[in-house]
């Protein structure tokens, strides 16, 4: 009740896209948790047809931010959200009644499309609407992100008692319900004139050293966070020998995220500079991998309830610091953005940001996934949480050296766009 007293105290288009942003993400993970099970048990693919499909669909989006960004500078943010979502519709009502091939790679194309289109513009609308309280709304939208990832895949696993097909078009249903929400309430926006060519734009972004460099740097950031859903889970199952475990830590992130998201935020604000915060945000999401690293490799089970509950607490800690060490840097990550160029490209610098970031995540996942097997091959079930923290290190220490060097802009507020 508390967050929502402190959303209400935003503009109604804010409201409406940390709302919008709930439902995202509890569609996305009533879904996609469950696809490749649906995949390849219940239509019988082969795996490697399964790593095509998904793989289609995370290429579909991580390859096409740019697109989306520069769609929503030049067309307005507005249309580009609704017509994302809209598309997204249409994309998990095909997974429903797809069965053959083609019709699952449209929709992989078209869900992945739509994630392509509506990330980036949403995070441009909200940075232009909030105002002074921009790092607030990014806080605000991370509670209401990390609260839907919790929601989608327990309704989903309710819903796989009926079957998939239920799954995938209650997922569509939410969609549809946004599609329809934002067209009635978002306000729309004027475009800022801008004569440059699109090609211009994208030149003009994509030489910003600063700018890459600190996308780059933000490399631990979202290789570190993607482990919510691949290392830290498969750390809890070891250490306890219960597959419930992997869902404690879902449970602490989201309890500590709505707690204490927007007050950490707003401590931190009033103190020092963004890339201090960020720096040591990735520091704490480095640290956070360090106590796992004690109990890794015990995949024989605990004795007992006991030893369960011993077992479990390195992992669960780790968890707490990883989200605090999230909560800390992302609302500046995002704050300071659109920053490093003109207000008129907005939309494609969230664009390119998550473009670099969602292909380092892929690697990122890769490679921690070769050092678990790795790990397990050697008897060195400490390893990919090593690797772990020395990559949430060497970010940390980027973003540093970049503050060091004078590269990183000012959170200067540029001017809201008027309604039209």
């Amino acid at each position: 009740m508390r967050t929502w007293r402190e959303a209400r105290g935003f503009p109604l288009a804010v409201q409406l896209l940390l709302v919008n942003q709930l439902g995202v993400n509890t569609g996305f993970y009533l879904l996609i948790p469950y696809l490749a099970t649906h995949l390849g048990e219940n239509l019988g693919l082969s795996a490697a047809v399964v790593g095509v499909v998904l793989g289609v669909r995370n290429l579909s989006q991580q390859g096409l931010f740019l697109i989306g960004g520069s769609a929503s500078d030049r067309l307005g943010a507005r249309g580009v959200i609704i017509a994302g979502c809209a598309l997204r519709t249409v994309g998990f009502a095909l997974f429903a009644f797809g069965d053959d091939l083609a019709v699952l790679l449209a929709a992989s194309v078209l869900s992945g499309l739509a994630g392509a289109l509506f990330n980036p513009a949403v995070r441009a609308y909200l940075s232009q609407e909030a105002g002074e309280r921009e790092a607030e709304a990014f806080a605000l939208f991370n509670v209401f992100a990390t609260t839907g990832a919790l929601i989608g895949p327990l309704l989903g696993s309710v819903l796989l008692l009926v079957d998939f097909r239920a799954s995938a078009l209650t997922a569509a249903a939410v969609f549809a319900v946004l599609t329809v929400a934002q067209a009635l309430v978002l306000p729309a926006r004027a475009v800022r004139p801008n004569r440059s060519t699109l090609r211009a734009d994208w030149r003009e972004v994509l030489g910003n050293r600063a700018f890459l460099s600190f996308a780059l740097a933000m490399v631990g950031l979202f290789t570190l966070e993607s482990q919510l859903y691949l290392l830290l889970p498969d750390g809890a199952r070891h250490a306890t020998g219960w597959d419930g475990a992997a869902g404690l830590v879902f449970v602490v992130g989201t309890v500590t995220n709505i707690a204490l998201q927007l007050r950490v935020t707003r401590a931190l604000k009033a103190r020092g500079n963004r890339a201090r915060w960020i720096a040591t945000g990735l520091a704490l999401m480095a640290l956070a991998f360090l106590p796992p690293a004690v109990v890794a490799g015990g995949s024989d089970g605990p004795a007992g309830p006991a030893d369960a509950v011993l077992r479990a607490l390195p992992v669960l800690l780790g968890a707490l610091l990883l989200h605090l060490g999230v909560m800390v840097a992302q609302p500046f990550v995002m704050e300071l953005v659109p920053r490093f160029g003109r207000a008129e490209l907005t939309g494609t610098y969230f664009g390119v940001f998550y473009m670099v970031s969602g292909i380092a995540a892929a690697v990122g996942n890769a490679f921690v996934g070769w050092v678990m097997d790795l790990g397990d091959r050697g008897g060195a079930g400490w390893l990919p949480w090593v690797g772990c923290a020395l990559v949430g290190g060497a970010s940390a220490l980027g973003v540093a050296w970049l503050h060091r060097l004078g590269s990183l802009p000012a959170p200067a507020k540029p001017a809201v766009a008027t309604a039209v």
